[in-house]
């Protein structure tokens, strides 16, 4: 009897720190839905694709207007990114003046910095195409637009072809001439004060 009476108290013992065991950790998926915890193909995360070079992912919320025109929406979007990856032309201009008046303790300086960013995207994206399409869980349609080796190539030729007309000289010298004509009009502003 004494022996039943271990086992048993040995097996409810058991049972109760079973019972009382966190739960089993939840697997979470590598890549969700945006706006939800539902499981997404890798793609919809801009994971790489198989056979691609370059890829990018649009998306068109549910429209009455139809499957046709969100998918023109999403793919449009995505086209987009890719013509961004593809050619960004990125103009920075950093203009740094600075003026020194009186001398020792009672010197003054005087700076002036001007930071300006500007981006435009312009790209003939001939070639690229829709590689696979989603419908998530709210409706919104997921599209992945992309191009194969090959098209990235001939799509980076062309773009270097045609990039600022092929003169970079002369755009560099209209750039450091234009720098320089700022520069000197903020020199001006500064010496009137």
């Amino acid at each position: 009897m004494s022996n039943r009476l271990n086992l048993l108290a040995v097996t409810a013992a058991a049972l109760l720190v079973g019972a009382c065991a966190a739960p089993p950790a939840q697997k979470v998926a590598e890549c969700v839905f945006p706006n939800s915890n539902q499981p997404a193909p890798g793609w919809i995360c801009d994971a790489p694709v198989e056979g691609m070079a370059v890829t990018a992912v649009g998306s068109a919320v549910k429209s009455d207007a139809g499957l046709d025109f969100m998918k023109q929406m999403a793919s449009t979007a995505a086209r987009v990114q890719l013509a961004q990856q593809m050619q960004v032309q990125v103009e920075n201009m950093i203009k740094q003046y600075a003026e020194t008046t009186g001398a020792g303790s009672r010197e003054t300086v005087d700076r002036v910095n001007t930071s300006v960013t500007k981006q435009i995207t312009s790209q003939t994206l001939q070639g690229t195409r829709i590689v696979r399409s989603l419908q998530g869980p709210d409706g919104t349609l997921y599209v992945l637009v992309g191009a194969d080796p090959a098209t990235t190539e001939l799509i980076a030729r062309n773009a270097i072809r045609t990039s600022m007309n092929n003169d970079q000289a002369a755009w560099q010298q209209f750039r450091a001439q234009k720098g320089q004509e700022e520069l000197a009009a903020d020199i001006a502003r500064l010496s009137k004060k």
